[in-house]
This record gives C-alpha cells, structure tokens and sequence, in this order.
C-alpha cells in the first residue's frame, strides 16, 4: 500500500501528517493490518525535505543523482541550429558561430543529441541534487535533496521513489511526503500510489489549492482521495462544502492548537506531545484502508 500525503499549497501540515502517520504505524506492532508489513517513509519534498527533522532517521547510504546534458564539440558543429529547433525547453542556443547550453534550464531529454546532423552534441552527467537511505527503528527511510540553482525537482523525486519502493519485497505501507502545490513533481510523487491523502486548512486560499489538488489525484491520475482539514475551527464551511459535492471524503479534522505549533517548533512529533492523537491517526489509516478497498 503507497499513500502519497500531499497539498494544494504549502503550510498545511503536509509533512504534520505524514510523519505521524509513519510514528504510529511504527507504534502499532500489535495491530493485525500493520503486524508484519515492512513500513517505508519517503520525503519526496526535495526542494525543502524537513522530515528527517521529527523522524531523526540514522542515514546510511547517499547517492547523487544526475542526468545527461548535452555538451558541444564545436569543431564539428556546422551551427546549422537544429539542435535549438528542437529543444522546447529553450536549454540550447545557436547564436552565429557559437552554441550556448543552458544546464538549468536542461530536462535531459536528448532530443538534440538525436537531431544533430554531424554528431556533434555527446551527453555528460550534471549532477543536480543527491537521494539518502536509512532507518527509524524498524521503518526504512528515504529522502531527497536538490542542490541549489537546479530547476527542475522532478528526476530526483522519481529516482527517491525508484530507491524507496522498485526492490521492496513483501507486503508493506508506504508513506510519501510530496512536495505542496500541483506542479510536476507532485504528480510524480502520487504516481502509482494507491491512496492521495490532501491536507487542508479552512480557508478560501485552502480551498482554492485544494481544488486543484483533487483535481490532479482524482481526475487526472484516478486514485481515490480523501481530505485533512488541519486548523479546524477557523476560516469558513468552503472545504466541507466542496467535499460534500464532490464526495470527497473528509477523514480527519485537527483544531487549530496551541500546543501543536509548540510542538512543531521544538521538532518534536505530535503523537509525543499530544499522545492522544497515535490512537486517531490509526483509526485515520484503517479509514484510508476503507477508502481503497471499496
């Protein structure tokens, strides 16, 4: 089972949800629907991964992740401007007897390598962020990290997912934190996932995103939906409106706490601070296990 948490915008409590999801799975050994699945965590937020400041995960391994870029060996090149025709992404000019690659603007395509008519463009790893392994407990632990100045999250989210979930063996449950907003790399992160869980808040902004995130999950990628509504009790009734419309199911409602954001800034998980809500986020994943069986 893969459950993507994701959001519309950023500072829903996203990342709230997903780690406490994850601590109270792990919690739950005598629980006959969790006993013996293997329990995996991805931060797939890799332009900003803040997981690993709740879970303490002890990281084991590192890898970098890159992808081919074309270089030029301009004592072949004609400057004929194929190479620039071809390109959507805008990431190669031909301005008079000089060609000018723009490494961020790069998706690694190879559209002007295949296109260029003398072979002259050949393709050279630009390495753009790195993806890390290891372990809280028993739970293994995935995330990812973009460098600075990259442009484009994407291939690092799908290489965390390739490391987190290709090879896994056996029956398990896992946890991915995407990152928020609707753009390329949230759709990679809820890809193949079996579950999209949207955290909210009551507002007319929460709802706008929300809107477009359910979009996304349900319309565009067809896997069920449920809702969080987080900061519960401020705002307006828009997102119980909305879901009730759409028959979107709202699985969880948290009240805008003091004691939550007090535990947030310490980094501290909310299952420890408040240990009443491990029993809530159970009851949460034994709905969102109704929600895919149905």
């Amino acid at each position: 089972m893969i459950i993507t948490v994701a959001s519309g915008k950023g500072g829903t409590g996203k990342t709230t949800i997903a780690v406490n999801l994850a601590l109270s799975l792990l919690g739950a050994s005598d629980d006959p629907t969790v006993r013996g699945r293997k329990l995996i965590f991805a931060d797939c937020d890799v332009e900003e991964p803040n997981a690993a400041l709740f879970l303490n995960p002890l990281l084991r391994e590192s890898q970098e992740v890159a992808f081919q870029i074309p270089e030029v060996d301009e004592e072949t090149c004609t400057y004929c401007g194929r190479c620039a025709q071809v390109c959507e992404f805008h990431a190669i000019a031909v301005v008079g007897q000089r060609v000018i690659v723009f490494k961020e603007l790069c998706h690694g395509c190879g559209s002007c390598t295949l296109e260029c008519p003398v072979g002259a463009i050949h393709e050279v790893p630009y390495v753009i962020g790195k993806i890390e392994r290891g372990r809280v407990g028993s739970m293994t632990f995935f995330q990812g990290t973009m460098n600075i100045g990259v442009a484009t999250a994407t291939p690092i989210v799908r290489q965390v997912k390739h490391w987190a979930l290709d090879d896994v063996q056996g029956d398990f449950i896992a946890i991915l934190d995407a990152p928020p907003g609707t753009s390329c790399p949230v759709v990679e992160s809820l890809k193949n996932s079996d579950f999209a869980l949207m955290v909210t808040e009551p507002t007319p902004f929460g709802l706008h995103d929300l809107k477009l995130a359910v979009q996304v999950a349900r319309k565009e990628l067809g896997m069920p939906v449920g809702v969080i509504i987080n900061r519960d009790g401020i705002g307006d009734a828009g997102v119980e409106e909305f879901c009730a419309q759409e028959g979107v199911p709202i699985l969880m409602r948290i009240p805008l706490d003091r004691r939550i954001a007090e535990a947030y800034s310490r980094g501290e998980p909310l299952i420890s601070a408040l240990p009443e809500y491990r029993e809530r986020f159970l009851e949460l994943y034994h709905r969102i296990q109704g929600e895919i069986d149905r």
